[in-house]
């Protein structure tokens, strides 16, 4: 028989050990995905194996082969390092091992994501009788949120999608910022919408919608069954749409306004930064991660909706083995999301939230802009090296030299170099260095160390 006790002991020390070697680890490892295989592979066992055996096996096997996400200098995907009280609610989560469906399966799940919900609205200065629901990352939240929009623009003419689907109904015509980000696309491939159901919007030079192209786009379709969505956050600059302005075109057309706020409704958090999603309170829907700035371990998101009978009808369902007694007192947490079997992921953000508080959010969003600011002023003095983008929050873009392939070859000599991590994208036609600063962890010294091998990596 297992000691289960030494066992999550044995556990959390590798865990322990891990995070703390994060902060000088080669950030991207090399590695030989063959030998990975091999390790953790061959021919399944007849028997059984102990269990300290096999979590002693995985570890060996496969932390070799892992991205020092939770470090200091990893600086890709918009990212954070899971806070220590988030890391330790997600492994409570695991062992708890709670259905977080409703009350029925687990009262516990359900009331912490009651209260984790309600700090959530109003550190993001939402309208505080919006509905939420707790989901995998923003691409759960941009597909829940659509899906409430669908709901209501189809209903407000006679249309009831739930029950007779998408096969002749009024057409439903989704207008964009050009800038958009990929999961919109995505959720409206998932939804029936289809990405032939855009109309693109142009964006201004830094990445955020042209208000005026969009009222002119609205001004120029038929009346119908119309969704606008808006960004706070490009991926790649940071910018901000004009919130409280594209808001009131949207509604004076007749048409749901939904805000992907991927990392960039965080802003809303900070007093430094709040002035970037004026306005943010007069949508009909957001959509945001908690694994990204609140610095949540991975697999959580939000999704927010000022109009929750269409959230719900969206989202909602029963079944005879799923009904038993609720108090009515009990928000009913599977029918905001997309999934029945779910985990307990509101644990996690509860603890990230009762750690930072108020004060220390908005702290974390401020010291994140202020790193970001300090990357582009130091790689922006240097020969040959420019910033290309107005940094707004916590993103910054670079280009080497006059070409792309200059860039190319000093991301890669980054990465490979082990002491910081960037991605790359390409933006207004140019291949560029995209710099995201997400993590609790990250110092003033982690950027000039990271400046270091950038410049190093740039030299010819």
């Amino acid at each position: 028989m297992t000691d289960l006790r030494a066992l999550l002991a044995r556990t959390a020390d590798h865990v322990a050990a891990y995070r703390e070697a994060a902060s000088e680890a080669a950030v991207f490892p090399e590695i030989d995905p063959d030998a990975v295989r091999v390790a953790i592979g061959g021919r399944l066992p007849d028997g059984p194996t102990p269990a300290g055996e096999v979590v002693d096996q995985l570890v060996a096997a496969v932390e070799p082969a892992m991205v020092a996400t939770t470090g200091p200098r990893y600086f890709g995907f918009v990212i954070g390092g899971a806070l220590d009280a988030a890391t330790a609610a997600d492994l409570l989560a695991v062992g708890w091992d709670q259905s977080a469906y409703n009350h029925l399966s687990s009262p516990a799940s359900a009331l912490v994501e009651e209260v984790a919900g309600a700090w959530l609205v109003d550190i993001l200065g939402l309208p505080g009788d919006v509905s939420f629901g707790f989901v995998t990352g923003a691409q759960g939240a941009n597909t829940v949120c659509l899906a409430a929009a669908r709901h209501q623009v189809l209903a407000e003419v006679g249309w009831d999608v739930e029950r007779d689907g998408l096969a002749g109904s009024p057409a439903v015509q989704v207008v964009a910022s050009q800038e958009r980000h990929a999961t919109i696309d995505r959720s409206l491939r998932l939804l029936g919408l289809g990405v032939g159901s855009l109309r693109p919007v142009p964006a201004d030079g830094n990445g955020a919608i042209d208000v005026a192209a969009l009222g002119d786009v609205l001004a120029s379709k038929p009346t119908g069954p119309t969704i606008v969505c808006l960004q706070s956050g490009n991926v790649n600059t940071g910018a901000c749409d004009d919130l409280a302005g594209a808001v009131a075109v949207a509604h004076e057309h007749g048409a749901w306004a939904h805000v992907d706020g991927a990392f960039g409704l965080w802003a809303a958090a900070s007093p430094a930064t709040r002035l970037l999603v004026t306005g943010i309170e007069t949508a009909d829907s957001w959509g945001t991660d908690g694994h990204k700035w609140l610095n949540v371990p991975y697999d959580s998101g939000y999704a927010f909706c000022a109009h929750r009978d269409a959230h719900a009808a969206a989202m909602a369902y029963t079944a005879a083995y799923l009904v038993g007694t609720t108090p009515a007192a009990v928000r009913p947490p599977g029918d905001y999301v997309l999934e029945s079997s779910r985990r307990a992921r509101g644990f996690a953000t509860w603890a990230a939230l009762r750690e930072l508080g108020r004060s220390g959010i908005a702290e974390l969003v401020d010291r994140c802009c202020a790193l970001a600011r300090r990357f582009a002023t130091q790689l922006a003095a240097v020969d040959g090296i420019s910033v290309v983008n107005d940094v707004v929050l916590n993103q910054v873009l670079v280009r080497f030299g006059h070409d792309d392939a200059t860039t190319e070859r000093v991301i890669e000599a980054v990465q490979r170099s082990g002491q910081c991590w960037m991605g790359s994208t390409t933006w207004h036609g140019q291949r560029l260095m995209r710099i995201s600063v997400s993590s609790w962890r990250t110092t003033e010294a982690d950027v000039d160390r990271s400046v270091r091998a950038i410049v190093a990596a740039a030299r010819p």
